[in-house]
């Protein structure tokens, strides 16, 4: 065997950078569970000042701290030994409630780390792995990290694009969203739409009782609820829009739940489908964002689609090409892409 030393350095190089970001997700998600990143956006510390404003240990703190500012996401500065977040920094590491807020992410991949195990088994014997079976921290993690991008796009850009959408909306409409989880997007929905009436649908009861009690703390229980329910037999009818928001690449039968979805709307009811950002070719989505989904596909949405009946399989990067066939099986007429962000596709489907 000949071994060009180039190719291996190169390659020793690419370890280096990932055996670092391994361990370093944990550390961000550390850093969000103690408040240490909004603490320190409060102004430059010390590691022993940073440790006194967070009732955190001093040592611990400054190994926290060296590992962040190696990885650029603080800033250090020598002259004073003090640490600092740019607002670059802050704004996507301190403010929950804003359009580009990383931890979650973070959050969603210690998460799927952690059951491991469990997908070793599912490769050996091919059963799957369940969404309930994973970390609760998933559960958390996933809508900490979809919601920014949702708040961002959904009312400004995403329904907008729809044909007619947001006039009936306007006017009071009736909406389904399957596979609602924490029901992130179906209360950013209710909130920007008082007139119509919104019902988000999940099979996982814990987060339907999550997302049930968010309505009713924001006041909206009554025009907004949740049930437990899959996504190929939610009940009701005539629905005037449903939503599908990172889900339906997760489903073991995307035909099904598409085809049910068709079934549950009005004759001019729309289907508005959000999927992660993929071409159709794999080599299309050898790219850092491909990379990200590949690794989330393999360690949770194939899994989950393989534990369910017919087990598809589509995969986070399944691309526009073979959603656009799942429409079509399912007896969609028209079929369309609307709008997009680096990392979501957004499609509009009607029967």
């Amino acid at each position: 065997m000949s071994i060009d030393e180039a190719q291996l350095n190169e390659l020793l190089g690419r370890f280096v950078n990932d055996f670092g970001a391994a361990g370093f997700a944990a550390t961000v998600v550390i850093g969000d569970k103690l408040g240490l990143y909004q603490a320190l956006a409060a102004g430059p510390a010390t590691p022993a000042e940073l440790a006194d404003r967070t009732g955190t240990h001093r040592r611990l703190v400054a190994e926290w701290l060296a590992a962040q500012a190696a990885s650029g996401y603080v800033t250090y500065h020598p002259d004073g030994g003090r640490f600092s977040l740019s607002p670059e920094q802050a704004f996507a590491l301190a403010d929950e409630d804003g359009p580009l807020y990383l931890p979650g992410a973070f959050q969603v991949m210690v998460a799927a780390v952690k059951d491991e195990p469990k997908v070793t088994q599912a490769f050996r014997n091919g059963a799957g792995v369940p969404w309930h079976a994973h970390d609760p921290d998933l559960f958390a993690g996933t809508e900490r990290f979809f919601r920014p991008g949702y708040a961002a796009n959904l009312v400004s850009s995403w329904i907008p694009a729809l044909d007619g959408v947001q006039a009936k909306l306007e006017a009071g409409a009736q909406v389904a969203d399957v596979g609602c989880g924490h029901g992130a997007s179906t209360l950013i929905m209710a909130h920007a739409y008082p007139n119509s009436t919104f019902v988000g649908f999940d099979y996982h009861q814990p987060s339907v009782r999550h997302a049930q009690q968010v309505a009713a703390n924001a006041g909206l229980a009554e025009r907004c609820r949740f049930q437990v329910a899959t996504a190929s037999a939610y009940p009701g009818a005539g629905y005037d829009l449903v939503t599908v928001f990172d889900a339906l690449h997760d489903m073991g039968d995307p035909v099904g739940a598409a085809a049910h979805i068709r079934q549950s709307l009005t004759p001019d009811g729309t289907l508005l489908l959000v999927e992660p950002a993929a071409g159709d070719r794999l080599e299309d989505n050898l790219t850092p964002v491909g990379r990200a989904f590949y690794a989330a596909s393999t360690l949770l949405c194939v899994p989950h689609s393989l534990s369910e009946d017919v087990g598809l399989a589509l995969g986070a990067q399944a691309g526009e090409q073979r959603l656009r066939q799942v429409a079509s099986a399912a007896g969609f007429g028209r079929f369309r892409r609307v709008a997009e962000t680096p990392f979501n596709l957004v499609y509009e489907a009607r029967p």
